[in-house]
C-alpha cells in the first residue's frame, strides 16, 4: 500500500542526517496521500542508517495504524493534526535542529532580518505558546499540533507563506507540498535561525532591525507571487 509514497518518505527522512538536522533519531518526516486520506511516517526510534521504505508506517487521519510492522513516530498525532488543519500541505517534518531549537527554547519568534529569510518565509517564524499542564497530560502530541494550527488561524498566518513554526521549549516543525519540500523548508529554517542568532549577538545588535516591509514583499513575491520571476519557466 502506498509504495511510491513510502519511497518518497523514506528518502526524505534520509535527507535529515545529510543536512545535519538531526542527532541520533531526533526527527521524522511524513507525507500524505490526500485522495486516500492516509499518510506515511517514519517508525519510532529507528536509526536513519537502518531505514527502509518497507519500515514506513501507514496511518489514517484519525491516528489509526493502517499498515506497518513497527510503531509510528511518537509525533504522529502532531503530523495528523497539521494535515487535518492545513489541507494545502503534503509533507511534514519535525526535528530538534540546533539553531531553530535554540530559538524555541528561548520562546522567541525568529525575526526576518534579511532577504534570505524573506525569499522563503513571509515574516517572522512564530514561536507558539507553551502547552498547559492538562494538554500535556491528556494528549501531548495531539495538543502540540492544535496549538500550532490555532496560532496560525488566530493570527491569520498563511501556512503556505510561513511553512514552519517553533513549538515553544520543544523544537521546529516545517511542511511543504510534499515530503522533500518539507525537508527543504526545514533546512531553510535552520539556516535563517543561525543567521538571526548571529545578527543579534554582533556588537551592534541593539541597532539590528527587521527587514523593511517593501523589501520583504519584493523578495517573497518574486519567488511565490502570481508574477513570480525567479528560476526557469517549465
Amino acid at each position: 500500500m502506498l509504495e511510491e509514497l513510502k519511497e518518497q518518505v523514506c528518502k526524505a527522512n534520509m535527507l535529515l542526517p545529510k543536512h545535519h538536522l538531526v542527532t541520533f533519531t531526533w526527527g521524522n518526516v511524513s507525507g500524505i496521500d490526500r485522495e486516500k486520506q492516509l499518510f506515511v511516517i517514519k517508525p519510532s526510534g529507528v536509526p536513519y542508517e537502518e531505514l527502509k521504505p518497507s519500515d514506513m508506517v501507514v496511518m489514517d487521519l484519525e491516528g489509526n495504524k493502517v499498515e506497518g510492522d513497527l510503531n509510528p513516530s511518537t509525533d504522529t498525532p502532531t503530523h495528523a493534526e497539521l494535515y487535518r488543519r492545513f489541507p494545502q500541505i503534503g509533507g511534514v517534518v519535525h526535528t530538534h535542529s540546533r539553531w531553530a531549537t535554540i530559538w524555541a527554547q528561548a520562546g522567541r519568534d525568529i525575526p526576518a532580518y534579511g532577504t534570505t529569510h524573506a525569499d522563503y518565509i513571509y515574516g517572522a517564524v512564530p514561536c507558539v505558546r507553551d502547552l498547559t499542564r492538562e494538554e500535556v497530560e491528556t494528549a501531548y502530541e495531539l495538543e502540540t499540533g492544535r496549538v500550532i494550527a490555532d496560532h496560525f488561524e488566530q493570527h491569520g498566518i498563511n501556512p503556505l507563506h510561513v511553512p514552519c513554526v517553533l513549538a515553544r521549549h520543544h523544537g521546529p516543525f516545517a511542511w511543504g507540498k510534499d515530503p522533500e519540500q518539507a525537508v527543504h523548508n526545514a533546512v531553510v529554517l535552520e539556516e535563517v535561525a543561525m543567521m538571526a542568532w548571529h545578527t543579534e549577538v554582533l556588537p551592534a545588535a541593539q541597532q539590528a532591525a527587521p527587514l523593511p516591509d517593501h523589501v520583504k514583499e519584493k523578495h517573497f513575491l518574486r519567488k511565490h507571487g502570481p508574477n513570480a520571476y525567479y528560476g526557469q519557466k517549465r
